[in-house]
């Protein structure tokens, strides 16, 4: 069974989400301060972590870029309704995806399973070698979900790496902005979601220009993305 950590001083909200999740076959362990959470994300080993941002001790955001200089496990944010400066500031930090508050604890297991389904490896892929991609100085690997320029690691999140794996594999095709965002978070965006934007974000800073400052993912307005390829 899937182990999620759910860092959340509201008791009742975290007995309510221990039935729900125990329905859908999760095992759901907690934490009600974000040092106590933090300790345990450091010392013990789970899936995912269901993070909210309003903790005493040390906030969520505080949690959140502590346990991203260790750890890449998926991280989703718990947010005042409306607050969308953390959103974004949780996205930014390297959170996987965000919930606003209150939430319909439905939502929140789609949420949990799209990010869990795209760490399963595919056990029909038979071949002895590991599935990889490489354009110019960037190598991904998909197996070992490591993605490299220079022979460096880009360190990216698992968002991150699944947004550049979509791409690259479809290098000098533009990806449209729906079907990227169905494949990396598991839902459509609505019209004021931002959280693909932020990824993007991310990923283009950690990826940098090809040599002559040119961009490797474009923007193509009202459309979607196109990862370049060196000839373009």
């Amino acid at each position: 069974m899937k182990q999620i950590l759910i860092i959340d001083d509201d008791t009742e909200l975290c007995e309510l989400l221990q039935e729900y999740l125990a329905a859908e076959k999760f095992t759901t362990f907690f934490a009600h301060t974000g040092v106590a959470g933090l300790e345990k994300t450091r010392n013990e080993s789970f899936d995912l972590v269901i993070l909210d941002v309003m903790l005493p001790e040390l906030n969520g955001l505080e949690v959140l870029k502590s346990i991203r200089s260790f750890s890449k496990i998926p991280v989703i944010m718990l947010t005042a309704k409306g607050d969308e400066i953390d959103r974004i500031l949780g996205l930014e930090l390297g959170a996987d995806d965000y919930l606003p508050k209150p939430f319909s604890p439905r939502e929140l297991v789609a949420r949990i399973k799209a990010i869990l389904r795209r760490l399963t490896p595919d056990h029909g892929d038979t071949s002895p070698e590991p599935f990889h991609v490489e354009i110019a100085d960037v190598y991904l690997e998909s197996n070992t979900r490591t993605a490299t320029r220079g022979g460096i690691d880009l360190g990216l999140t698992e968002v991150e790496f699944c947004i550049l794996e979509n791409l690259m594999r479809s290098a000098g095709n533009v990806v449209e902005r729906q079907d990227l965002a169905m494949k990396v978070l598991g839902r459509r965006l609505a019209y004021d979601d931002r959280s693909l934007d932020v990824h993007m974000s991310n990923l283009r800073r950690k990826l940098g220009s090809t040599n002559g400052d040119k961009e490797r993912i474009k923007t193509i307005r009202g459309v979607g993305y196109l990862y370049v390829k060196p000839e373009q």
